[in-house]
């Protein structure tokens, strides 16, 4: 009955009831408690892993479509992290949960975070995919959010190339040298975006790498109607 009693406490902590609670008390057990590693969660680990790494890719391109991989790739790797995952657990408070035992007394940041998988892919073989995306949905899109709002968007140029992109996947930027003034420590450049024939405010800068920065802001505002925030003079 005191089992029972802790799985049912534990259950309304995930906000999942699980069909076969032998998949929960597995999810729960780690090595030092059971009687060999295959009666422990180390397998269920390994799958709970591989899933969600594939529901937070899944929500990552979703969500962000004018993203590119490299900055899809930087919140995939934070949000699955052992630090993101041990978060989730003790969020959950897991550490309460987990079945220790050799002597074991409270569990480490790498036991939560193995702990984390363990669970997400008990949820997965009891309750279905749909079951196991939901919990991993509910528990780290808010680490989305965080890690997300982490990422420069000051990038123009790679906004504009992932602007073009979901409009003509072969269309790519010119950025064209038009002038530049003044002495060697003091240089302004002027640079304007070229796309397919088609001309874009140009902007100034005192380098070009900022001035093509800012041509892109130009040509992205331009694409979408928006007034231009910089003007060549």
């Amino acid at each position: 009955m005191g089992e029972q009693r802790s799985f049912d406490r534990c259950q309304k902590k995930l906000g999942y009831t699980f069909r076969d609670i032998k998949l929960l008390r597995l999810a729960l057990t780690h090595k030092s408690a059971a009687l060999t590693p295959v009666h422990s969660n180390e397998r269920l680990e390994f799958l709970g892993d591989s899933f969600l790494g594939l529901v937070v890719t899944d929500l990552l391109y979703r969500r962000f479509p004018h993203f590119l991989e490299g900055s899809l790739s930087k919140i995939r790797g934070e949000v699955v992290s052992r630090r993101s995952c041990t978060r989730v657990a003790r969020a959950l408070e897991m550490e309460n949960e987990i079945i220790l035992g050799g002597g074991m007394k409270q569990p480490g940041d790498t036991l939560l975070a193995n702990l984390t998988e363990a669970l997400i892919a008990a949820i997965y073989l009891d309750g279905g995919p749909q079951a196991a995306w939901l919990f991993v949905r509910r528990n780290f899109e808010p680490l989305i959010d965080e890690a997300s709002g982490e990422i420069d968007h000051s990038n123009f140029k790679a906004l504009l190339a992932a602007e073009l992109h979901s409009r003509q996947p072969r269309c790519f930027p010119q950025y064209v040298l038009l002038d530049e003034q003044g002495p060697s420590h003091l240089r302004c450049f002027k640079v304007q975006v070229q796309i397919s024939g088609r001309v874009f405010h140009a902007a100034w800068a005192n380098s070009k790498k900022e001035a093509e920065q800012k041509a892109a802001e130009n040509a992205l505002c331009e694409l979408k109607g928006q007034p231009i925030p910089w003007t060549s003079g």
